[in-house]
């Protein structure tokens, strides 16, 4: 119940990971960006999900010097983008009503060629797709799966601007 109650404001937060588009629109071989959105097995966007955002932010932003970018999301909330030096690195996002009793977590993004393809070879490993592959428009295609051992990870496939 629980793991069904967090992939069900996954998909909620969809559109707000779209608000950072910004940061991870990639021109083919611009090098002013950093690689981890284009390095197929890279970590690229982290998302912390709380109940308490403000204060995640106060915590956060003193701790590492994280610069924050609020983005009104209308009634889904605010979601909140990190950035260092400038560049988007992760968000900040609070816990949907449908979430209630979930424990503050961090998510990782990892970038994938092909997140289809990658995602075909994930149950013939003791792997479990628990989010199949989904488009969020002008960011990319996502999903997230679970190893073996019950470690959950969010695998996308940026969206190269031409």
């Amino acid at each position: 119940a629980f793991l069904a109650r967090a992939l069900d404001w996954r998909a909620a937060f969809l559109a707000m990971t779209a608000v950072a588009t910004h940061c991870i629109h990639l021109q083919p071989g611009d090098s002013t960006l950093t690689t981890p959105h284009e390095i197929h097995g890279a970590f690229s966007w982290f998302e912390l999900t709380t109940s308490d955002p403000k204060s995640a932010r106060g915590f956060y932003g003193k701790l590492l010097d994280w610069q924050f970018q609020d983005m009104d999301m209308g009634p889904s909330g605010t979601y909140t983008v990190i950035n260092v030096g400038n560049q988007g690195v992760g968000g900040i996002a609070g816990l949907p009503p449908n979430a209630k009793g979930m424990p503050p977590a961090w998510g990782a993004y990892v970038t994938v060629k092909d997140v289809d393809e990658v995602v075909a070879k994930v149950a013939g490993l003791g792997g479990q797709v628990l989010m199949p592959p989904t488009d969020i428009p002008t960011v990319g295609r996502f999903a997230t799966i679970r190893d073996p051992q019950g470690a959950t990870l969010s695998l996308i496939t940026y969206a190269m601007k031409s």
